[in-house]
């Protein structure tokens, strides 16, 4: 309660600046649907923009490459110089050296020999959907500008179906703070990379939007193609079945996609020659193996929980997933506490999607954002349903008091 009247301010120029913020505050307040949306769609437009004009030529760019046109050079030197080759043709002469050039490191060795290079793409081979869609691609733009193009379409496809999801819960006045939470979790980045992570989040985000909406066959397909991008989803729609069934919710599309692709990831796994898990893992995130050809080191727990350490840190002081995973949780939290609560269906997934970000973290434990990406923005999607009740709620308590005076006859004193 104010203990003092508050003051008028006396200076022109303050006057002015207090009616140029109310009046902007009121013209927000009434056209904050159409601004969203519209500042949105530039932040995506701009986003497409940069990943086609200046990619990030990545060094994960050479193997997808090459798994893409498996079919066609089936000799591993052939095979490596197509893909080394494409990538000259397509990024700029530094960009190049960077990525074959490292001082006689492990990029220098890759570059100079074919059978290292051949035995690692079990571990890319398994993107199967990514790897299909370039080669297709590939006889229509360059085998490059097939990378660049799939991520563009990737992040419109992703800005489309948030603004779609904001629309249908009323609230697209919250796109910018969308935006703002996609700029946190790196999507920039995830955009600008010639890797399938991008492509596998708009379709997973499509998914879950489809089961929002209790589009059972639309969730079922875009989830399980979700799948097929990156596999290591299979954790995530594990955990989302098992809350599924636990707490008795009807959701067959979910189901039938996890079925899916849990059947699917063994097939693919055998099909791909992927090395498992634990030589994958030590790959990533303890040595890079040279030759994966046959490489099945001994499990070790020390190995893993001092993998599992590095990983956390690294991920709390270089990475972004760790702060706007928190953050959801912070808003799913105060919302709930004032009284503004999920719904049944959209409670279990979000703890889903929280979940799903710790169990994939533990099962393979690696720092990048982009692992976890798919998972990062939707919470935020879930919550803006009750966080626009929140706000019409204080809104209605800041009008309140002009609407029930204690000036007018009969009023209760």
């Amino acid at each position: 309660m104010l203990t003092r009247p508050p003051t008028v301010p006396t200076n022109p120029l303050d006057r002015f600046a207090g009616a140029g913020l109310a009046w902007g505050e009121g013209t927000y307040a009434r056209l904050a649907a159409p601004i969203g949306a519209a500042a949105f769609s530039l932040y995506i437009l701009l986003t497409a923009a940069t990943a086609w004009i200046m990619p990030d030529a990545n060094w994960d760019m050479l193997p997808y490459l090459a798994v893409a046109e498996e079919g066609t050079y089936p000799d591993p030197q052939v095979l490596h110089d197509y893909a080394y080759s494409t990538v000259k043709a397509g990024v700029s002469a530094a960009d190049y050296k960077t990525l074959t050039d490292d001082g006689g490191g492990y990029r220098s060795h890759m570059a100079e020999n074919a059978a290292d290079f051949h035995s690692l793409l079990g571990m890319y081979r398994i993107k199967f959907l990514y790897a299909e869609i370039l080669s297709g691609l590939s006889h229509v733009v360059s085998p490059v500008e097939a990378m660049r193009l799939v991520s563009v379409v990737s992040v419109l496809l992703f800005g489309g179906i948030t603004l779609i999801w904001l629309r249908s819960e009323g609230a697209l006045a919250l796109a910018p703070i969308v935006g703002a939470v996609q700029i946190m979790a790196d999507f920039g980045d995830a955009a600008r990379a010639s890797t399938p992570d991008l492509m596998c989040s708009a379709l997973f985000l499509g998914g879950l939007f489809a089961y929002v909406r209790k589009r059972e066959a639309a969730t079922a397909i875009l989830l399980f193609l979700a799948f097929m991008a990156r596999p290591d989803n299979i954790v995530f729609l594990a955990i989302f079945a098992v809350l599924l069934i636990i707490f008795r919710q009807r959701a067959w599309g979910a189901l039938a996609g996890f079925a899916a692709s849990f059947i699917a990831y063994f097939a693919i796994s055998h099909w791909a020659q992927h090395p498992g898990w634990w030589p994958h893992l030590w790959f990533s995130t303890i040595e890079q193996h040279y030759n994966m050809d046959g490489f099945e080191p001994p499990f070790s727990l020390a190995a893993y929980l001092k993998a599992f350490a590095a990983s956390l840190l690294r991920a709390i002081n270089a990475n972004s997933w760790v702060g706007v995973s928190v953050l959801a949780l912070a808003g799913w939290y105060a919302l709930g506490r004032a009284g503004f609560r999920l719904d049944r269906r959209a409670g279990i997934l979000l703890a889903a999607l929280v979940l799903g970000v710790l169990a994939k973290f533990t099962v393979f434990p690696i720092h990048d954002t982009r692992i976890y990406f798919p998972n990062l923005l939707p919470p935020f999607l879930l919550l803006a349903c009750p966080l626009m009740a929140l706000w019409a709620s204080a809104g209605q308590r800041r009008v309140a008091p002009h609407v029930v005076g204690g000036d007018k006859p009969g009023d209760p004193q």
